[in-house]
């Protein structure tokens, strides 16, 4: 869902109870769309997370430590050189608009006071950051509008910053129930409560106007033509609890939960409308809530804006390798007709003396073929000899060909392996650090051009840790690199190394110690195996595995590349575990 204008009103007061007076101590800005503000105090430091993500903007009291770039944005430098060292005086909101105005108090070069504020619009794909001076003239932004994007409201350095236009609709901290039920009156009769309510209600999302409903006509769909006088009694009595709420900032920070423990929703009052459907956890506080609901959204968001070139890359490779095989496969096809060459300059070598100079073909008995009559096209230009040598090369051509297309074929075949193992690690990556290692290994590989001087690399990341039921640990590659040296330099020869047959994935190895696995770790294993795979939204998947001795690498493969022998499958179904 949206952050809505109510629950970002119950946010503020948070922010206002733990940073008002603080100092910015360091600024961050960890992706394109994304600030973090260390705001210092006595009492020690919080992180403020200020988000115009399309998908998840925010603003919350984090604690999480996002992985930051190693060359600070230039909108983040000049944050640094402006707003580092200010206090924190005010927090506004107007109404119940999606926008919160940060105030800050600082010093210019020349040791003057000067007021300055972070706009945080949280608006969907128009979410905002504004940097705007004491006299309301922009100073920079998360994300320039200029008028090729917009006719209507540009945010460009030096223009006077105009606030976002109101909608048309009700404050609840000016209007009561009332007003509210009137203007639902005033509607087509056709209308559903729910959205009639989501229509003349200010900074209130769907899920709290379906409540509403849900509640007014107890689980079943109003229309505002229903409206008598005991529905709308109803009504007026929730409405007026959530006035209550907003107005008082009391409301608690619930978050709603599918069957499979995915986060789903949030609001700041108690849910009846999904029964016993959904589970419904109320949160320590809103920035928690928030911080909660977004975390591993936010973090695959980061991994894909910053791998999408390294996607890109690998996507175009593997098209071009596949329409490279295919044209080599059409190659091949056509040297299967090799022989018949062969034939031909053999049936004009025993009728040489039968062809005359200028014949443009040859008439003869196919001794090959039961002595069928075949016609056999010559160049005339040519002598007899020299026609049946000019077949003799067009065999020798292409049985030269195909030895060749065959060798290129399977090279290229590996190559489009080690390509969709790259994607799949691309498309299982968790952090910067493991983009940074396939980024390192595709310049190893020679697909991306190294330039300018070698920067010092980062240490390893270890494998991805497990342990089965009966305690047994299991560990899993996170890249083609990270699959090398898991399974040919830090497990033992009697451990038991596990992937899934025929589709590129992680390897997989229980670390024996000597003892012997149980049937419900080798299954547990497979199914890990299974889900850090390609086919990991598959249902059963074939899993090979085998002892460490019997697994190798050929010389000169790619990275991740092996080959096993004595091994056995099973078919699992991938299995995520945290």
């Amino acid at each position: 869902m949206a952050l809505d204008g109510a629950f970002l009103r119950h946010v503020k007061k948070e922010l206002e109870e733990s940073i008002i007076n603080c100092k910015v101590d360091k600024i961050y800005q960890p992706s394109r769309d994304e600030l973090i503000l260390t705001m210092r105090s006595r009492e020690g430091a919080k992180k403020l997370l200020i988000s115009a993500r399309a998908n998840s903007p925010r603003i919350n009291i984090t604690s999480s430590t996002p992985e930051n770039p190693k060359t600070p944005p230039m909108l983040c430098m000049l944050l640094r050189k402006r707003l580092s060292g200010a206090r924190l005086r005010d927090i506004r909101q107007i109404d119940l608009e999606r926008l919160l105005l940060l105030d800050f108090e600082g010093t210019n070069e020349l040791g003057d006071t000067v007021m300055m504020t972070l706009a945080v619009e949280i608006m969907g794909q128009y979410s905002n950051i504004v940097f705007i001076d004491g006299e309301g003239v922009i100073i920079d932004a998360v994300k320039r509008v200029d008028v090729t994007m917009s006719s209507q409201r540009l945010i460009l350095p030096g223009m006077k910053y105009e606030m976002p236009p109101k909608q048309d609709k009700l404050c609840v901290l000016e209007n009561d129930a009332d007003d509210i039920i009137k203007a639902v009156q005033a509607l087509p009769k056709n209308t559903l409560l729910s959205k009639a309510l989501l229509s003349v209600i200010q900074g209130v999302s769907p899920i709290i106007c379906r409540e509403l409903e849900y509640l007014t006509g107890r689980g079943r769909d109003v229309f505002s033509q229903e409206l008598d006088e005991e529905l709308i009694t109803r009504l007026r009595f929730f409405l007026k609890r959530m006035i209550s709420a907003i107005r008082e900032q009391s409301g608690e920070p619930y978050i709603i939960i599918d069957p499979a423990k995915k986060p789903i929703d949030f609001t700041f009052m108690d849910i009846q409308q999904y029964g016993s459907g959904r589970a419904f956890k109320e949160c320590g506080s809103f920035c928690e809530l928030l911080d909660r609901y977004y975390s591993r959204r936010d973090a695959m968001e980061t991994i894909r804006q910053r791998s999408e070139d390294l996607n890109k890359l690998m996507n175009n490779a593997a098209s071009r390798l596949i329409k490279k095989i295919y044209i080599q496969k059409d190659e091949l096809a056509a040297c299967a007709d090799r022989e018949h060459y062969r034939i031909c300059g053999d049936i004009i070598q025993a009728n040489l003396y039968r062809i005359k100079k200028g014949d443009s073909q040859l008439v003869a008995e196919n001794f090959y073929d039961n002595m069928s009559e075949i016609t056999i096209p010559l160049e005339p230009a040519l002598s007899a000899a020299a026609n049946s040598q000019r077949y003799y090369k067009s065999y020798q051509k292409a049985k030269n060909a195909e030895q060749v297309l065959k060798i290129q074929i399977q090279k290229a075949e590996e190559e489009l392996d080690y390509v969709s193992s790259v994607l799949d690690s691309l498309s299982r990556a968790e952090s910067v650090r493991e983009l940074n290692e396939i980024r390192t290994e595709l310049s190893e590989q020679g697909y991306i051009r190294s330039r300018g001087k070698k920067q010092k690399s980062e240490a390893a990341l270890p494998p991805l840790e497990f342990t089965s039921p009966t305690g047994f640990r299991i560990l899993v590659g996170r890249n083609n690199k990270q699959n090398d040296r898991l399974t040919l330099k830090q497990s033992d020869k009697n451990d038991i190394w596990f992937h899934t047959k025929d589709i590129p994935g992680s390897h997989t190895v229980i670390v024996t110690g000597g003892k012997e696995p149980d049937e419900a770790t080798i299954l547990f294993a497979a199914s890990l195996a299974a889900y850090h795979s390609k086919a990991r939204e598959a249902g059963k998947v074939p899993v090979d595995y085998t002892k460490i001795r019997y697994v190798s690498k050929p010389q000169g493969s790619k990275p991740g590349m092996v080959i096993y022998v004595n091994q056995k499958t099973l078919f699992v179904e991938p299995y995520r575990a945290e």
